[in-house]
């Protein structure tokens, strides 16, 4: 039986720039604003947690809840002050997403901007990746 030897060499490396990640979730300024203003009416909260539940024609829908901590495994996006937390289960499929709030005559909504959307359902209220 032979036996085989692999050499591996480290090196220190003092002065390295870390590059900056890119975050998994952008909020726009409005949400940014309309997260603020809802936060301010609930001081024990310390931000909101965006979920995926398993909704519609056997979809996904993100949901949206105050949280007062931060679970172990969510990621957690700091924009302008407000903290925006991401469940497991949710994290790979908002990465590259835009969080936007948006009122019109009729309705306000928090709308998802995900360019990795393959389809919607017809019910309008979940995605497929």
């Amino acid at each position: 039986m032979s036996a085989s030897l692999v050499r591996a060499t480290v090196w220190a490396v003092s002065k390295r720039k870390l590059q900056p990640t890119r975050a998994a979730l952008t909020l726009t300024p409005s949400v940014v604003n309309k997260i603020k203003q809802l936060l301010k009416d609930k001081p024990e909260h310390v931000g909101v947690k965006v979920g995926v539940r398993t909704r519609g024609c056997n979809c996904l829908s993100y949901t949206l809840e105050y949280t007062k901590t931060k679970g172990d495994s969510d990621e957690e996006v700091i924009q302008d002050g407000v903290r925006v937390f991401i469940e497991k289960k949710a994290q790979l499929t908002l990465l590259g997403t835009e969080m936007d709030y948006v009122e019109d005559k009729l309705s306000s909504e928090f709308v998802f901007n995900n360019p990795n959307i393959k389809g919607t359902c017809s019910c309008g209220e979940s995605f497929n990746i």
